[in-house]
């Protein structure tokens, strides 16, 4: 039933504010298609630079991984160094290992990654590696066996648990950081006791066993 002739303009003039109010979906869609677009712009840009200087800096990126067209970028360039800190990254492949095992000081810091594969311990020049503010429980074995790491940062974790003969053999390392990670006591005390390797430890936190003031 058409609306009386008085309504008319009003429902004409809402018809036209419904239709220029945009789809939020669509808004929303558009911003992050927008972001994306920079995001793969600001990837390429750094590639393009390493090209030159032989060290890759992904840093803030908005990765959730290390995208395959990197690998492809990079195929004829020795990198030196690799920053992959400030992302949203939950894991390695190993097949960058692979392509990067060249790399001397790699970044992986304030990511959201619990665990490195394996093949990492073929890293054979890397001396550096900052795995700190991720989710690791405990340090990830291919540390105990890359040949010429001297530093390892993994402050600032869930680690509880260290294998401490596999540090104790570790070929290369000088110093670790296990700051601000929840060490089991038994753990903690066997740490605080190595002398081959500079330990950076944060006080034990007393058990209420031990408290004999309670």
């Amino acid at each position: 039933m058409r609306p009386p002739a008085q309504f008319d303009g009003q429902v004409a003039t809402a018809n036209e504010a419904d239709a220029e109010q945009p789809d939020p979906r669509m808004v929303a869609m558009m911003i992050s298609t927008r972001l994306a677009g920079r995001a793969v712009i600001r990837v390429v840009g750094r590639c393009e630079e390493a090209q030159e200087n032989q060290e890759l800096d992904l840093s803030n990126c908005q990765l959730m991984q290390v995208p395959d067209a990197v690998y492809h970028l990079m195929r004829h360039t020795e990198l030196k160094t690799c920053d992959l800190s400030e992302n949203d990254i939950t894991k390695i492949p190993p097949k960058f290992a692979v392509k990067f095992n060249l790399i001397t000081d790699l970044n992986l810091s304030h990511n959201q990654m619990s665990k490195l594969p394996e093949e990492c311990a073929e890293m054979g020049n890397l001396e550096r590696l900052d795995i700190s503010y991720n989710s690791f429980i405990a340090v990830p074995q291919c540390s105990y066996k890359m040949p010429k790491l001297r530093s390892l940062k993994a402050n600032d974790n869930h680690i509880i648990d260290v294998e401490i003969e596999c540090l104790n053999e570790a070929p290369s390392l000088e110093k670790v950081d296990l700051e601000r990670n929840p060490l089991a006591p038994r753990i903690h005390d066997q740490l605080s006791r190595i002398t081959k390797i500079i330990i950076n430890l944060s006080p034990r936190q007393t058990e209420d066993w031990e408290d004999l003031t309670i």
